[in-house]
């Protein structure tokens, strides 16, 4: 259940814009994919809910993150270094579109080409923000580069990550705000072993807010004002969230610019946080917890406040990794409008979480994606997409909407 320890100014604040988006923000454009019409009040309980997905694209070699574009097309970024590109006019491109494997390294499962995210005003400028991790050790890496042109890519921003080749993270997005996101791992290996999760004095383990508009001496980025840490002695004032494990995508939500987080577990849960954007500075725990339960008491300090996930499920039954996914804000399935779905890796099962105006969340298993499910986008309608990563495939994804069964009650946390 998600602790709130808002000041009472801050939660009446907060409960205010939770009842003015029932009934304001679903008849407003939120970046181009809520369309008039579209109602939350037609949205049904997400245990009515399931997904079917159809097969679009093949041949994709362990596509591992997608974006779409303002033209229709969705980038696809494969693991070697290469950027893929779809429309379901023309289909997939046989060429790639950007290539970028001179720069990368794609040693172990988990390194490589990581995120990918168009600037907010990519259709004058054709830029695109990346983050892999790069030769010759590693490194965790943001940067920015032109389509089409890699050899003017930027390096932004780099992390040391060399001794063990997992928990990289990756994801990148543009907030509401303007300011670009990007998540970071732990480190590596099991059991947070440099403790980077608590430790304000590393990029490991965080999720960044940088100002890429702009450039502050030295740095081709700004830290805005209001970034929590920017005056605490020690931190990185790059820092927006801390106390992740390996923040296996993140998405924004276009109409309240939430960040809503799949965290990858140790090996008991698996973990889903959703972030309001008043909540920076948030600890979400990691090596103190594991989800909720207590993982590591040594690194649990006395009166630390902890921001708990809004939905978790066990690491067993099959499951193995969550996949975190996106607020639903398309048009095609009114019914599931502002419906949050992830997916496990490894069981392929989709968990739908839904914000209640009390505070508390709602949540179903509603069905499976395809196997290996390593991201989860949507296009410039907020339609939903899926890659499969060893298969090598792009899915298209819908909502039905089925009967509720005797006994199939919606999880309230």
């Amino acid at each position: 259940m998600l602790r709130r320890r808002c000041r009472p100014v801050t939660l009446l604040a907060g409960l205010l814009i939770l009842a003015l988006s029932a009934f304001l923000l679903p008849s407003l454009s939120a970046g181009g994919v809520a369309s008039a019409g579209t109602s939350q009040a037609r949205a049904v309980p997400v245990a009515q809910l399931t997904v079917a997905s159809e097969q679009v694209a093949t041949g994709l070699r362990r596509p591992i993150a997608i974006t779409g574009l303002p033209d229709g097309r969705m980038l696809i970024a494969e693991k070697e270094g290469t950027v893929r590109a779809y429309h379901p006019d023309t289909g997939l491109a046989a060429e790639p579109i950007l290539d970028l494997t001179a720069r990368i390294d794609p040693s172990d499962n988990e390194r490589g080409l990581l995120g990918i995210t168009p600037a907010p005003n990519f259709a004058r400028t054709g830029m695109l923000y990346v983050a892999y991790t790069s030769l010759p050790a590693g490194a965790l890496t943001l940067a920015r580069v032109p389509l089409g042109a890699p050899e003017r890519l930027q390096v932004l921003l780099t992390q040391e990550h060399a001794e063990y080749g997992n928990h990289n993270g990756g994801q990148v997005a543009f907030g509401r705000d303007g300011y670009l996101y990007w998540s970071l791992g732990d480190g590596g290996h099991a059991y947070d072993p440099f403790k980077s999760g608590q430790d304000l004095g590393t990029l490991l383990g965080k999720i960044v807010r940088i100002d890429v508009n702009r450039a502050c001496g030295p740095k081709p980025y700004c830290v805005p004002t209001n970034n929590p840490f920017v005056r605490a002695a020690g931190a990185r004032p790059e820092i927006w969230l801390y106390g992740l494990r390996n923040p296996w995508r993140f998405s924004v939500d276009p109409v309240d610019g939430s960040l809503w987080i799949g965290d990858v577990g140790q090996g008991l849960v698996e973990e889903i946080n959703h972030i309001r954007p008043w909540q920076g500075g948030a600890n979400l725990g990691w090596s103190c917890k594991e989800g909720t339960p207590i993982f590591d008491p040594e690194q649990c300090r006395a009166g630390g406040r902890y921001t708990d996930p809004v939905y978790e499920y066990d690491h067993y039954n099959d499951n193995c990794s969550v996949t975190g996914g996106v607020v639903y804000r398309g048009s095609r399935t009114p019914e599931a409008w502002g419906t949050y779905i992830a997916a496990d890796y490894c069981s392929t099962r989709v968990f739908a979480v839904r914000p209640k105006l009390d505070g508390t969340y709602e949540s179903a298993v509603i069905g499976n994606l395809p196997t290996q499910p390593s991201a989860i986008a949507t296009d410039a309608q907020g339609e939903l997409y899926t890659l499969s990563d060893l298969p090598g495939a792009l899915h298209r994804v819908r909502f039905e909407r089925v009967q509720p069964t005797s006994g199939s009650g919606t999880a309230n946390r």
